[in-house]
């Protein structure tokens, strides 16, 4: 039906379960056996070293109380923070929580962003030079039914015309 669906089912369906509640970081139960000096193999299992940690967000601005291994842990550490190691690391290395989680912060900073373009208006100050000169060839080359930005001379006829320059 839709090609990434198929992709996104491979994620979802990890061999481990209890991996897709936290951020494991690839990390799944091992299997092997207990050798005993008689030789008598019985099988046996080992378990992710997993912690339940309070960890932050700076784009989201709150807390998370989640399960973590300690190799998570570390990569956080390493990234510098659970944003950017969200942002960093492969979607089979996160499970569904992290996935869940990088949507939110990616949901997040895209309202930041459009919130930051609507608010620019090349009559502000507060805005860098060139983010004004970008904006101004906008509004020009739409005031003047171009398909792109206005050319410069074009666009300082057009806020001449308008009494801005």
């Amino acid at each position: 039906m839709f090609p990434s669906l198929a992709c996104l089912s491979e994620v979802i369906s990890q061999p481990f379960k209890r991996s897709q509640s936290g951020l494991f970081h690839g990390k799944t139960k091992q299997y092997g056996n207990n050798v005993p000096f008689s030789k008598h193999k019985t099988r046996r299992t080992w378990l992710p070293n997993v912690q339940r940690k309070r960890i932050s967000s700076e784009t989201l601005g709150t807390t998370f109380k989640l399960k973590v291994t300690t190799r998570a842990l570390r990569t956080i550490d390493k990234y510098g923070g659970l944003d950017k190691y969200l942002q960093r690391t492969r979607a089979d290395m996160l499970g569904q929580e992290g996935i869940r989680l990088r949507l939110m912060i990616r949901d997040k900073k895209d309202e930041i962003v459009s919130a930051k373009h609507k608010t620019t208006n090349p009559k502000r100050k507060n805005l860098s030079p060139m983010s004004q000169a970008i904006d101004a060839r906008a509004e020009a080359g739409k005031a003047l039914g171009l398909a792109g930005p206005a050319p410069a001379r074009q666009t300082i006829k057009y806020l001449k015309s308008q009494g801005i320059l």
